[in-house]
């Protein structure tokens, strides 16, 4: 292998000729940044293929025999797609499931601490920041969960402050960071956010996947500038990323390079061209290093030697196999790999004794009270700011209540009167269900950043999970469910006694309770709102032909009827029915001869409950509330459960 090296200049370079866009006062914080070696790391995925009578499982190796070193520098791992990248740098930032992970990740010499995750840094590729909020109030509500309660206040929001200079967001520090409906912040300022969210507890490593997704060529290079001069200060930091450009390239002070989970190259960046010159493949001229080395992987290289008249796509599989056992042969007999083994041999031999922990344990630096009221806080502001959410939902309630109560207007006291009462009842109840479709959206439109936080050791999940419901009960059932019963009821002309106004009110708060977390239990563990919305959709049409009027319920045949207790409409139904029609009298008993009335017509409310089953005692009224509030609980449970049990680790 060829002595010589190719000049490629980093420091005088960065300083003089590519500054970055923004300016900071001072130099970032000296840091002592840890030193990342890995051992013999494989990982395997099991794999399921075939219908359900014939399924197969199969073995595929994602990472196989990776040995290294990473210290306090920019550490980039490098490789085409599908070749691993991703994957090994969640092995080595402790995200990865550990069925199916074997080797050894040591951390300064000693084994990875059980809460690794929560003591790094790990950027993901797609941002994950609450967009309604400004970037000074996304980085204290980091501050105030991450770092330790004994820190005051004071100093928090000293430190968030410098930090926000330090990545030069100043000038938009109280802007939102933007969503689909608000505009926000551009795409570098956007990550040097989410960069930011991980620094405020200053971890010794901090781990980037792909951190120049969806950036432009400037902003992807003012992101690394930074992130170079965060290195240069002491930090480890590790990222994966595809295809960097020369300016780019040229920041990297260790280079891993994966073929198809395999190291073809792990050792200094700025030697790397040197070295692929010394087993045969030479860069051309003007040629970006990152493009000419996934050339030569994939066997596109003009330095591979490939006939021209090679055109069969097995001989190209096989040429390209062939190169990329040469490449790992190669690789193991240079003498970066002999250095390499030689450093983590001493590693291993000073190790320090202790156990490899056998699952991942998340640890929290606050107490329960103190992430409810922050989590709190940040949902009722989201939802504040989020009007398509909030006032739309009132707005749109109103206009349905104006809507039930003109259709409705005015029932009397006859037959007439009995069938309107029951059709509006209906609708209100219906109503109720469909509305609550739109809390599917809860859990499923933040899932990347509650996945996110929760494994940093943010907030517990049932702080998470207690805040959401609280927020979604509160402020998009309770209010609407007010506003609706309060035009509705009176436009309708149903009783008018404050007893049986405040048994409606409640009544249909609960059916819209009840829905909610049916929602939320169906919705939980699903990552497409179209197919939690069929799902619900479903549910809820089979209840509604068990609610008591496409069907009489007496009539259904008994194999069937116990379905009747599944439907969250007939409980709603049942007790509007109870509540309004006990005490009612549709026609007048006195104008018939002796008083007598003809069999099978409906004279008063109770003969009405009577034909259609319902029981109009006391206890037949609130056994609905009761059932609806177990319901409630039930589903509730299930969708904790499920947020519980949500699969955290790739």
């Amino acid at each position: 292998m060829s002595e010589r090296s190719v000049h490629l200049p980093i420091e005088g370079d960065i300083e003089l000729n590519e500054k970055p866009k923004y300016q900071s006062s001072g130099p970032l914080r000296s840091l002592h940044g840890s030193t990342v070696s890995f051992h013999d790391i494989h990982y395997k995925l099991l794999q399921k293929s075939g219908c359900l009578c014939k399924r197969k499982t199969t073995t595929k190796d994602i990472l196989i025999d990776l040995n290294g070193i990473m210290k306090p520098g920019l550490n980039a791992i490098l490789g085409a797609t599908g070749s691993g990248k991703s994957s090994f740098l969640d092995v080595l930032a402790a995200r990865k499931d550990p069925s199916g992970l074997s080797g050894e990740v040591l951390i300064d010499g000693a084994p990875q601490p059980p809460n690794f995750k929560c003591l790094s840094g790990y950027v993901v590729q797609d941002d994950v920041v609450m967009g309604t909020l400004t970037v000074r109030e996304n980085f204290s509500f980091s501050a105030a969960l991450r770092l330790p309660t004994s820190i005051p206040q004071r100093e928090k929001k000293d430190k968030v402050s410098r930090l926000i200079e330090e990545l030069g967001l100043t000038k938009v520090a109280d802007s939102k960071v933007g969503t689909m409906m608000i505009r926000g912040i551009s795409g570098g300022e956007r990550k040097r956010t989410n960069i930011g969210m991980e620094l405020i507890i200053d971890p010794s490593v901090l781990f980037l996947d792909e951190p120049t997704t969806g950036l432009d060529a400037s902003t992807a290079n003012s992101v690394l500038l930074l992130l170079k001069r965060m290195a240069r200060n002491g930090r480890t930091i590790i990222l994966s990323i595809h295809q960097p450009r020369y300016s780019i390239y040229r920041l990297f002070d260790s280079l891993t390079l994966l073929v198809n989970g395999k190291q073809v190259y792990h050792g200094p960046a700025q030697s790397a061209l040197d070295y692929f010159s010394g087993i045969g493949y030479t860069c051309e001229p003007h040629n970006n290093p990152a493009d000419f080395f996934l050339d030569v992987i994939n066997g596109d290289s003009t330095a591979v030697t490939l006939s021209n008249d090679v055109v069969d796509p097995e001989a190209v599989a096989s040429s390209r196999q062939s190169i990329e056992e040469k490449l790992i042969q190669e690789y193991r007999r240079c003498d970066y790999y002999k250095e390499t083994q030689a450093e983590l041999e001493k590693i291993i031999r000073g190790k320090e004794r202790g156990v490899r922990p056998a699952s991942r344990t998340i640890t929290y630096t606050t107490n329960f009270s103190t992430q409810f009221k922050w989590v709190m806080k940040r949902t009722f502001r989201n939802l504040a700011l989020n009007p398509q959410t909030s006032f739309a939902q009132v707005a749109v309630t109103l206009l349905m209540a104006l809507i039930v109560g003109a259709i409705f207007f005015g029932v009397k006291e006859d037959h007439s009167g009995i069938q309107n009462r029951f059709g509006a009842m209906f609708f209100v109840i219906v109503n109720q269900c469909f509305s609550a479709l739109s809390s599917a959206e809860l859990f499923i439109q933040e899932r990347k950043l509650f996945v996110h936080e929760s494994i940093s050791g943010y907030y517990r999940v049932s702080v998470y999970f207690l805040c959401k419901i609280l927020s979604d009960l509160l402020t998009l059932r309770t209010v609407p469910a007010v506003v609706f019963s309060c035009v509705a009821y009176f436009m309708i002309g149903f009783k008018a006694t404050v007893g049986a106004f405040f048994t409606f009110m409640l009544t249909v708060a609960l059916v819209s309770y009840t829905a909610t977390a049916m929602c939320m239990a169906i919705s939980a563990d699903v990552s497409v709102v179209a197919i939690a919305n069929i799902f619900i959709t479903i549910a809820f049409v089979f209840m509604m032909i068990f609610a008591g009027l496409l069907v009489n319920l007496p009539s259904i045949v008994s194999w069937l009827s116990w379905l009747k207790y599944l439907s969250i409409p007939r409980y709603g139904i049942g007790a509007l029915q109870v509540n309004e029609f006990v005490g009612l009298t549709f026609c007048n008993i006195s104008s018939f001869p002796g008083s007598f009335v003809p069999p099978g017509l409906v004279c008063t409310g109770e003969d009405f409950l009577t034909d259609q089953g319902v029981d109009y005692s006391n206890w037949g009224l609130w056994q609905n509330h009761v059932a609806l509030l177990s319901m409630t609980i039930i589903f509730l449970a299930i969708a904790y459960l499920k947020l519980r049990f949500t699969k955290k680790f790739t």
